[in-house]
């Protein structure tokens, strides 16, 4: 049982008109909005957070920025957004083939070494205490300008506040996020956990 239980998805005119991006990415509006939407420049000022930092404005594609924020979530331990974004990567045209050996990344000849940085930046980002270090910053320099560097960081960042929200919440995994989760991460640890 969630901490605070989501609203209905029109519960708020505003909220409901802006989170119709989330069918795009998920095919749902996730419970994590729909609690938000509580306090609606909340739910407002979060989906628009949301739509900046996940905009393909450069070379990190969508693709790539939801594999950012899955491995951030599961680095943290938030088990609702592990589905949300393993689904959402798969939406945005990552194969199983690369969706299952992710944390084998290091290895693997299916990421670029442009990826393997921005996953290693991932890691050391959300970790406690941050684990973010020169060997890191310098590699990210070698493959990523500027800007790329802000929106993977953006990436992380958001899922940190995701990560906590969700986690701290209990929020309520939707039928989408459950069939995600057990479908693309059955090779993993992953479980539903407290997201009833």
């Amino acid at each position: 049982m969630p901490l605070v239980a989501p609203l209905a998805s029109d519960e708020n005119e505003e909220v409901a008109e802006l989170a119709r991006f989330f069918n795009e990415t998920l095919g749902f509006c996730p419970n994590s909005v729909l609690t938000m939407q509580r306090r609606p420049a909340i739910a407002k000022a979060f989906i628009n957070l949301n739509m900046a930092v996940m905009a393909n404005d450069g070379r990190v594609n969508a693709e790539q920025k939801r594999l950012i924020g899955y491995i951030t979530s599961a680095n943290t331990g938030c088990r609702y957004c592990e589905a949300h974004t393993i689904l959402a990567a798969e939406r945005y045209g990552s194969t199983d083939e690369r969706l299952e050996n992710i944390w084998s990344f290091r290895e693997s000849n299916l990421y670029t070494e442009a990826e393997k940085v921005a996953f290693e930046f991932a890691l050391a980002a959300s970790s406690i205490p941050n684990a973010v270090d020169d060997n890191i910053a310098k590699q990210l320099h070698k493959y990523w300008d500027d800007g790329e560097i802000v929106e993977i960081l953006a990436v992380i960042s958001l899922f940190g506040y995701l990560n906590r929200w969700n986690d701290s919440m209990g929020t309520t995994m939707e039928d989408g996020a459950i069939n995600a989760g057990d479908r693309l991460l059955k090779e993993t640890d992953w479980i539903r956990g407290k997201h009833l």
